[in-house]
């Protein structure tokens, strides 16, 4: 009995151990996002160098909306999830075009990147 409490045990931490994030694939998901935002530099998008920690709308030299000034936001990780699925949902009135990722996997590997770009 005690053997197979353990094997089931097992079973369902697979999938939890199969979701964790991946730096290198987000890095093929963030070609998603180089249509507007570079790395090291403003273009189109502000500069996502040293995004995670980040006070939204406050990377220098670039023009944010007021939306974007005024969100109160901070880029961590539960609040890039949030936008990167919607971002117009969680900040009506940004410019930011995208239409969002709807892939959760690839939210988190996107993230998980982002986080490599100190």
């Amino acid at each position: 009995m005690r053997k197979w409490v353990l094997a089931a045990a097992m079973m369902a931490a697979m999938p939890v151990a199969a979701q964790a994030a991946d730096a290198e694939a987000g890095k093929t998901v963030f070609n998603k996002c180089k249509a507007c935002h570079q790395v090291g530099k403003n273009a189109v998008g502000p500069d996502l160098k040293g995004v995670i920690g980040r006070k939204a709308g406050t990377h220098e030299g670039y023009t944010y909306s007021e939306a974007m000034k005024n969100s109160g936001l901070t880029w961590d990780e539960a609040t890039l999830k949030t936008y990167l699925a919607d971002p117009k949902k969680l900040v009506p009135g940004t410019k930011m075009v995208f239409m969002g990722i709807k892939d959760p996997a690839d939210e988190d590997n996107l993230i998980a990147y982002l986080e490599t770009l100190k």
